[in-house]
Parts: structure tokens; C-alpha cells; sequence
């Protein structure tokens, strides 16, 4: 008998609010899907297949190439104790890493949902989310009897069960946003940990609660001016909305993925310094960094900039019609994009900051067809150099890109995420072009497509992206590039 049965106006049911963490991603992510996974995979083959099968799928876990904020895995899943943030991280790349190796109703059911975890965590969730809630539900139900080998006495669990609870919680008490049961632990977070990872962990205690006592100054000197008028609402939304960060405001020292104000429309700068040591001209920097058509996509990218009302193909003009570089050409080893995320764990307003590495060949989505919605309307490249063009004493921002293109009209209708294939040009070399650095959005995560094969031990993080012939655009990366870009 619960203790509310003698409260006249409380109900049980309705004090049990959703529990992402331990029902969703750690219960029936962790705790089944990726076990039944295993199981499957021991069930219908042989010991030493299985064991095969099971190393490539960590093989694949450890290709995943790097993204701000993704926590990587060296060794696949293969850790003794798991958290709730390996659970996460997990999840981001373990859909593309078992597909091939299991049934296709295995792979939807897991994309299902993943597709529902996402959704759930959205700050904002509306009456066409709601649907798409139900539908990822009833999915995941539906193409679960995938599993029935290894789970013949049915599904009748708690965890999954709760699943189907969700719109009727939502419209209830709103989105969970991040919700759980362990409140207490994001509170021992915020009083604990983060205090002790500022300290200079010598004698630390007294550094926490200096700490803290800050905190809890600024806290109340906060509402101290928001009581008194100081930060009104119409002053404050404007402080934030229609501030703009000036170029090279310490944009050269932050870290991956850390948050920032800014303006609400996605703004991309260069780094705060140029590489040193570089030529200036684009002759010479071509030939130093053995790119020889750098100097002609150099000049057919001010053509477009000094002719934007010309809608033919740069391939057809001809090169004397192009300008050539009267000014320096300057190297820049990333980028910055800040933009709206409102989903991500970021700062006011949702504004997100990343950083886009030339070093590292980052990929990225850029601007395509205003006129369509979500991927069908970006364009995904792989970052090769950022650069400054000065011509008739006007510094352009762009950045040379080797292009992907589109497999197909629809995404991949098991794992629900597009694919691309690398662009090649007549002479079979990788095809590449400068674009303005305004029509870069922001990071996007790619992950191989592997099929059945195994790949191989020499396939590292660092050079996945260069071992496939196609890819698949992770929309899981997080919760941003799955709110917009699908």
C-alpha cells in the first residue's frame, strides 16, 4: 500500500516524473539493447566468429572520428565500469558501428529509439514532436521482435514500458529536458566537482567553499538586481539578443565546445593569428603546401564574390576572366562558429560556441537550397585550409573544402541517417573549392560505412575519413545537428 493512499488529493502515479537517465539511456539503452546486441551476436555464430564480430564493431567504435565533446573509446565498448556519460557518448556512434553485423530490424529498432532519446531531450517540444515521439515508440515496439532470439519470454519490462508514458508526462508537466532521479548527483556536481577541478588541488577544501561562497554571493546579488528592476526583461533580451562578439574576442583561446553569447544567427570568424612561416602569395603558398590549383579556386572564388548576381558554373568561365590576388593570402588553422542551440547543454539563450580545426580536416555543413528544410537543404565538406584573400584592399574569410555529395533522395532507411560519398573531379582527384566562410554553419560528424566488411587494423580516428568510399551523416552527435539538419 503506498503512503499517499491516504492523501485524498495525491496520486502516485503522477509524483513519478520521467526518468531519462537510468529507464532510458542507462536502462534500456545499456542495460538491454547493447546486451541483447551481444547476446545475438553469440546466439548465431560460432565462438571464435562471435569474438571476431565483437572486435570489429569496437574497431569501428574506435574509428569514429574526433568532434568537440565527444568522448572517444580506444578500446570499443570494452570498459569495466560504465557511467551515465559513457552511455551517452556510446550512443552517439554505436548505431553506425553495428550496422552490417546485425539484422536491419535490429539496426531500426535501435534507431528508434536513439530517435526517441533525442526527441524526449529537446528544451522545447511542440504537438508535430509529440507525434514524432508516439511514432518513434511504436517503431521501436514494432521492429523490437527482432530480438526474440535472445529474449523469447517476451519484453514485459519496466524500463521500456515507461516509454510509452512519456507524451501523456509531457503534456503534463512539460519537457523533461534533461531530467532524472539523481538530482542530488548534479548537485554534488555543481558544490563538488567542478568546485575541486578550478582548486590547484592543494588544500582544497578551503578553496571549495571559497568557491561556493562566490557563487552563492553572485547568486544573490542577482536577484538582488532583478528584484530591483536592474535586469528588467526588456533590458536584459536585448543585452543578449543583439549583442554581437567583435572578431578575435579571445576566440583564439577557448576551449571545444565551450558557451558564449552571441548573436542568435550563426556567425562564423577566424582564428584571432595567422600561421606564421607561410607564404603570402598564392604562387608560392600553393606550391609550399603542394596544392596546385589553389591559385585558380582562389580566383574563381573572388569572381563569385565580386559577381554575385552570375549564375553560371564556375567550371565554365573562363580563367582570364577571373581577377587575380593582389594582396596577401594569409593561413589561419580554425575557425569559430557560434550559434543557436537550444537543446545543448550551452550558456544563455542557448548560445554555442565550437571550434572548427583546419589541422584536423574537420567537416562541416554549408548553406545549400534555402528553399528546403532540414539536410536536404546543407551541403556537407571536409575543411582543408581557412584563409583571408586581401584583393583591391578587401580581406575575404574563406577556407578551401573537398566536397561530399548526397547518396540518394531519402536517408538510409534503417539507421535514418544520410550518407554521403567523397566528390571526385575528371582527373580523379578529390574535388575541392573556396567558399566564403559565411556559408559554413558549423561541425558536422561523419561515420564509416562499412557494410559486412571488416575494416582494418590500421583504421585510426585520425584517418577514417580518408579509408571509406561512403559515410554516414551522424545526426546523433548531438542534440543540435538532430533539432536542424534533420
Amino acid at each position: 500500500m503506498p503512503f499517499t493512499y491516504g492523501f485524498p488529493h495525491a496520486d502516485i502515479h503522477e509524483l513519478l516524473s520521467p526518468d531519462l537517465l537510468h529507464q532510458i539511456i542507462k536502462g534500456t539503452f545499456k542495460d538491454h539493447l547493447v546486451t541483447w546486441v551481444t547476446d545475438y551476436i553469440e546466439a548465431v555464430n560460432t565462438p571464435a566468429d562471435a569474438k571476431k564480430i565483437l572486435a570489429d564493431i569496437d574497431n569501428r567504435i574506435a574509428a569514429a572520428p574526433s568532434f568537440a565533446g565527444l568522448h572517444r573509446f580506444p578500446e570499443g565498448r570494452g570498459f569495466k565500469q560504465w557511467t551515465g556519460d559513457d552511455s551517452k557518448a556510446l550512443m552517439k556512434v554505436y548505431l553506425p558501428a553495428i550496422a552490417g553485423h546485425v539484422p536491419a530490424g535490429m539496426v531500426r529498432a535501435i534507431s528508434s529509439f536513439i530517435e526517441f532519446c533525442y526527441l524526449v531531450c529537446h528544451s522545447f517540444i511542440d504537438d508535430d514532436d509529440l507525434v514524432s515521439i508516439n511514432e518513434a515508440v511504436r517503431d521501436f515496439h514494432r521492429y523490437r521482435v527482432a530480438f526474440d532470439l535472445v529474449q523469447p519470454d517476451g519484453y514485459s519490462l519496466p524500463h521500456q514500458h515507461s516509454l510509452t508514458h512519456y507524451t501523456y508526462l509531457i503534456k503534463e508537466f512539460g519537457a523533461p529536458n534533461g531530467l532524472c532521479s539523481s538530482i542530488m548527483e548534479s548537485k554534488h556536481i555543481k558544490a563538488v566537482k567542478e568546485p575541486w577541478c578550478h582548486s590547484n588541488h592543494y588544500e582544497v577544501l578551503g578553496q571549495m567553499l571559497v568557491t561556493n561562497q562566490h557563487l552563492d554571493k553572485l547568486a544573490t546579488a542577482r536577484d538582488d538586481f532583478r528584484a530591483r528592476g536592474m535586469l528588467d526583461a526588456a533590458l536584459y533580451g536585448t543585452m543578449v539578443t543583439d549583442y554581437i562578439p567583435p572578431a578575435g574576442l579571445g576566440l583564439g583561446e577557448d576551449e571545444d565546445g565551450e558557451a558564449v553569447d552571441g548573436d542568435l544567427d550563426a556567425d562564423v570568424i577566424l582564428s584571432q593569428k595567422p600561421l606564421p612561416h607561410f607564404p603570402h602569395h598564392p604562387d608560392s603558398l600553393s606550391h609550399y603546401l603542394n596544392i596546385p590549383h589553389l591559385h585558380t579556386s582562389i580566383s574563381c572564388f573572388l569572381y563569385e564574390q565580386l559577381h554575385p548576381d552570375d549564375d553560371t558554373p564556375l567550371d565554365n568561365i573562363p580563367q582570364d576572366q577571373c581577377p587575380h590576388v593582389e594582396g596577401k593570402v594569409r593561413v589561419y588553422p580554425s575557425a569559430v562558429a557560434t550559434y543557436h542551440a537550444p537543446s545543448d547543454r550551452s550558456g544563455i539563450c542557448g548560445m554555442f560556441r565550437e571550434r572548427i580545426r583546419a589541422v584536423k580536416y574537420d567537416t562541416v555543413f554549408l548553406a545549400g537550397d534555402a528553399a528546403q528544410q532540414g539536410f536536404c537543404g546543407l551541403l556537407v565538406a571536409r575543411v582543408r585550409l581557412f584563409l583571408s584573400v586581401t584583393h583591391c584592399r578587401v580581406s575575404y574569410p574563406c577556407a578551401l573544402v573537398e566536397w561530399f555529395l548526397t547518396v540518394g533522395n531519402e536517408p538510409c532507411p534503417d539507421t535514418g541517417m544520410w550518407i554521403v560519398e567523397p566528390d571526385y573531379n575528371a582527373l580523379g582527384e578529390r574535388a575541392q573549392s573556396v567558399v566564403h566562410l559565411d556559408s559554413i554553419m558549423h561541425c558536422a560528424h561523419l561515420m564509416p560505412v562499412a557494410g559486412n566488411s571488416f575494416i582494418s587494423q590500421r583504421v585510426k580516428f585520425h584517418n577514417s575519413l580518408d579509408a571509406f568510399e561512403a559515410y554516414y551523416v551522424n545526426k546523433y552527435i548531438d542534440y543540435h545537428a538532430h533539432e536542424i539538419a534533420f
